[in-house]
């Protein structure tokens, strides 16, 4: 899964990605301290929440990378009297709801930024359990670098349907751009600004992908089930290798 890429993409994203997290961590490296005490005190430790997600495709391989990605967390560790974690509705309480309304839950992937992970703007980096339902057309999203903010997320973030936020993420990768990147980071200010799209209507968080296609009917239960295999095991190997 490869595809033609500009010089932009291929070396100016990276040196701008550079400098602008840089200089974003050094203008505000105190609103990360207040956030962290915050976050601590309310939904305690740790205070970073990180998950594995897809990254670039790998050249050699032709398969997604995985990296860890980090967040603040916005969700306690409440549990039943069974001692299981309970509805994340349930864990979700007002100031974990107010850091991800306001996208302040997104700031440390800025660290991802910076290493190299991710880009300021590009497809948003799915969950495994996600990847594995796409298919090969829809995964040539992963030959772009995953970014903090994308063509979906100002075209209705989690408001629209799974299908739609694929799309537009192949469409943003047919013309990757300077002036494009620019119109989309505009675009963002405005759409966190109106706080759309932060949920799909229905739950504390949006469905994944593949329960939504087995809720349509779109996969069988046996089908699903394989899947969801597949990315335990890509999230066992990712573990290992991290050991």
């Amino acid at each position: 899964m490869q595809r033609k890429k500009s010089s932009y993409e291929k070396y100016g994203k990276r040196v701008l990605d550079i400098i602008f997290s840089m200089l974003f961590l050094l203008l505000f490296c105190w609103l990360y301290l207040i956030l962290a005490i915050l976050v601590r005190i309310f939904m305690g430790s740790p205070v970073l929440f990180t998950q594995p997600r897809p990254g670039m495709t790998d050249k050699k391989t032709g398969k997604e990378t995985i990296f860890d990605m980090y967040k603040f967390r916005t969700m306690t560790d409440a549990r039943d009297e069974k001692g299981n974690l309970l509805p994340d509705a349930d864990r979700l309480p007002k100031f974990g709801a107010f850091l991800r309304s306001t996208s302040l839950d997104e700031l440390p992937e800025i660290f991802n930024i910076l290493k190299g992970d991710m880009s300021f703007v590009g497809p948003r980096p799915q969950l495994v359990r996600d990847m594995v339902f796409m298919d090969e057309n829809q995964r040539m999203r992963h030959t772009a670098k995953p970014g903090l903010t994308g063509l979906a997320q100002v075209r209705g973030r989690n408001g629209i349907s799974w299908e739609e936020k694929i799309d537009w993420d192949l469409k943003y990768i047919e013309k990757v751009s300077f002036f494009g990147d620019v119109k989309i980071l505009f675009d963002t200010v405005s759409a966190v600004a109106k706080k759309d799209g932060i949920t799909d209507g229905e739950n504390a968080t949006a469905l994944d992908y593949g329960d939504t296609l087995l809720k349509e009917g779109k996969v069988t239960r046996e089908r699903y089930d394989v899947l969801q295999e597949e990315a335990k095991k890509l999230l066992e190997e990712h573990e290992k290798r991290h050991e």
